[in-house]
């Protein structure tokens, strides 16, 4: 920018702060200055490209072409050199990019990951930056990340995760221009130090114990090779798949879900009575107490409910496995509110939409929101430190400790860390 063109700047600029006007959009101070600038450097890029070798070859200038471009300074047209073999291709505005590589995609990205719709943002940008993006170059913006979904969705894991939790959220999905349900898989894992992380999101037609085998293998092939508790739902064949994939794995199954599914079968007239029989077995202060609370269950309600009670029976080993454990441990095993506490999340950045136009649609949105939920996962989980070493007495070698604060949170300058293995 020559003196005469800064003076000129600077002018408009304060002319335009003084009189309360905006700086930005298409009759703002600073769409001028940026058009010079990158006009500037464009024919910068040209000069260094029209080297000895390719004129050499004939190669010249071939006049100016012209291009619209975006930013959040506004949007304005600049002249773009061409030369005649077209074979420059310039790095500061590439071909065929209309959106400049400002904080305006960035921002983007960011309101979508927030749950705004693409016709939200558009009114958003017009409104601040004075400019008009389409449905279909929003779309272009968000598919950027693309790769980055599919880089995290394929990176290697620890070899080891203490406490995992598996469910499923089901979304609707446009497939051939009709809406099908889909389930998106998540994964949350503890690892070793005691923070929490998503493992992995897949996406499958229905919820099942054969495609949750699929989602186990590769996390199993992403590196993963041992699980000390892993909590799931109640689905049939749910806790096979994770012991063919995972054989030294405690599965503990969802004590909520289980009396979700038991009230189902309960009369309403009997479901008050019914849950406070049923509190004292799964409330109990031990397993050998808990079993007795349930022979009397069945000594009560077994005739007239026989297909609950068979079904605690039945699964009272995967049911029970938190008895072994402390009280807040417990709390953390006994039930999936750990992943459906991460899925809430998901479905206030989620809920706006309707169908997704296809499953990377999906992904894009939830890897997002995933992204944005993990920032605030800043601290291992509470009381890690205690946690950690009844883990190691009751799994031993498989959790290997590391004896400095990182294993169990941090301890404050000049203190030291007493409770360590």
């Amino acid at each position: 920018m020559t003196n005469e063109e800064q003076k000129e700047f600077e002018k408009k600029a304060l002319d335009q702060f003084m009189s309360g006007k905006s700086l930005f959009g298409k009759d703002g101070a600073f769409a001028p200055m940026l058009k010079s600038f990158i006009e500037k450097a464009l024919e910068a890029e040209m000069n260094d490209h029209l080297d000895t070798s390719e004129r050499s070859k004939g190669n010249k200038r071939n006049g100016k072409g012209k291009k619209t471009v975006k930013s959040g300074f506004g949007t304005f047209d600049i002249d773009t050199p061409q030369d005649r073999h077209s074979s420059f291709e310039p790095e500061l505005v590439k071909k065929r990019q209309t959106i400049l590589a400002d904080n305006l995609s960035d921002k983007i990205i960011g309101l979508y990951g927030l749950g705004m719709s693409y016709r939200d943002i558009s009114s958003h940008i017009k409104e601040m930056y004075d400019t008009d993006i389409s449905h279909t170059v929003l779309s272009q913006i968000t598919d950027r990340i693309i790769p980055d979904v599919k880089a995290w969705q394929n990176r290697p894991l620890e070899p080891l995760y203490c406490i995992v939790w598996l469910d499923a959220m089901h979304y609707k999905v446009k497939v051939d221009g009709k809406i099908t349900h889909k389930a998106l898989y998540n994964i949350l894992g503890i690892n070793k130090e005691g923070y929490k992380e998503v493992l992995g999101m897949y996406i499958s037609e229905s919820e099942g114990a054969n495609f949750w085998l699929q989602v186990l293998t590769d996390l199993n092939n992403r590196g993963l090779k041992d699980i000390l508790i892993a909590c799931t739902d109640n689905l049939k064949g749910f806790t096979d798949a994770i012991l063919s994939v995972f054989p030294k794995a405690q599965v503990q199954l969802c004590i909520v879900h289980q009396i979700r599914n038991s009230l189902k079968y309960v009369a309403s007239k009997d479901q008050k009575e019914f849950m406070r029989d049923l509190k004292l077995v799964y409330r109990a202060t031990s397993k050998e107490v808990a079993e007795d609370k349930l022979l009397d269950l069945e000594q009560k309600w077994g005739s007239k409910y026989p297909v609950v009670i068979e079904s605690w029976q039945r699964n009272w080993e995967q049911l029970s496995q938190y008895f072994q454990y402390t009280e807040h441990i417990r709390k953390i095993i006994y039930t999936t509110n750990a992943v459906e506490g991460f899925h809430r999340q998901v479905r206030k950045v989620t809920k706006t939409k309707g169908a997704f136009t296809n499953d990377m649609a999906l992904l894009k949105l939830v890897y997002l929101a995933a992204k944005n939920i993990e920032k605030k996962w800043t601290s291992p989980l509470h009381n890690w430190s205690l946690t950690v070493q009844q883990l190691y007495i009751k799994f031993g070698e498989r959790i290997p400790l590391i004896l400095n604060t990182n294993s169990f949170g941090a301890s404050p300058k000049g203190i030291e860390t007493t409770d360590r293995v």
